[in-house]
């Protein structure tokens, strides 16, 4: 796969709020080369475009244009945010079928022209919007992934950071399963230092409580209704998030990420698209890693896969 001819282009579908807070924080990092922007609506690309470029003399040079499908041919990653919205009292899934649509409209024309970009999925429900794409595409598996649960990690490193009184790059957990409400928190690997959060004390004196973690867990996993119900959608740290994907794929960094993609038997699961952490480099998904699950998390896992495909068998 390190074949692959490096262009340090990006493609970017969709560019509302997400999408732009995307390519706002690519422009920002300097990541990239050249990035094309792409929209159903085409004067909303030409204005993000516009707005971006004149920010370009505060940063390191790059090019950016709005363009089509066609400019996608030499992209080398190619980020998928177009769709509907989650509005208020809404479930991810229940976007499935709207969505779904839509991106069996744009994939096609993304095949027609690019067939050795990594595909980032960011429109939601990210799971199945990733597995749709997966399929549809028929590309390498590694080749296709979502970002998943790598913001509901974050989430969750920040917070459990705030609890202990530790900088949230310090704390080491993972959210897997579903990016939505099956989601399950790795508590039995977590750590902050290596050391595991049964007996790490903070500079606080805060120690081990379960009952408040399990009370940032639920934090965490309804974090998006919480920010949508104030300010009716989320977009600068999912924006970060893919912009972290993104930059590890361009740089090869192998890092470490909780990423949606195929599983073929992994963890007992088969044929859906589900975040554990994974290594993720030029290539993609380089490898899935198999971690020591206690037994509860991984029928908590396995449960979660259950009900993404029962979901996604309704469409099919």
């Amino acid at each position: 796969m390190n074949e692959r001819k490096s262009t340090n282009k990006v493609g970017l579908i969709g560019t509302g709020m997400v999408g732009a807070s995307f390519a706002y924080s690519l422009m920002q990092r300097g990541v990239a080369n050249e990035l094309v922007l792409i929209d159903a609506d085409a004067a909303r690309a030409e204005g993000e475009m516009m707005d971006l470029n004149h920010g370009l003399p505060f940063v390191r040079p790059m090019r950016i244009i709005a363009g089509g499908y066609a400019d996608l041919a030499d992209a080398e990653v190619i980020v998928i945010c177009a769709g509907v919205g989650q509005r208020p009292g809404q479930s991810r899934l229940d976007l499935l079928r709207t969505n779904a649509g839509i991106f069996r409209d744009i994939l096609p024309k993304v095949d027609a022209v690019n067939k050795s970009a990594i595909i980032i999925v960011a429109t939601n429900p990210v799971d199945l919007l990733t597995q749709i794409s997966a399929q549809i595409l028929g590309l390498e598996p590694c080749r296709v992934m979502g970002s998943g649960t790598a913001l509901d990690t974050a989430r969750l490193r920040y917070m459990l950071g705030v609890h202990y009184g530790v900088d949230s790059r310090s704390v080491h957990a993972y959210v897997v399963g579903e990016h939505g409400d099956s989601e399950l928190a790795l508590w039995s690997l977590s750590n902050i230092a290596g050391v595991r959060l049964a007996d790490f004390v903070g500079a606080n004196g805060q120690g081990y409580d379960q009952a408040a973690l399990d009370r940032i867990f639920d934090q965490t996993r309804n974090a998006a209704y919480e920010i949508i119900q104030r300010k009716k959608a989320t977009y600068y740290a999912i924006g970060l998030g893919l912009l972290s994907i993104v930059e590890s794929i361009l740089r090869d960094q192998h890092t470490v990420m909780t990423v949606s993609s195929p599983l073929f038997g992994q963890y007992g699961v088969n044929g859906i698209s589900i975040s554990m952490p994974a290594i993720v480099g030029r290539s993609g998904v380089e490898k899935v890693l198999n971690l020591p699950l206690s037994d509860a998390e991984l029928a908590a896992f396995q449960s979660s896969a259950r009900t993404l495909k029962d979901r996604l068998a309704e469409i099919s």
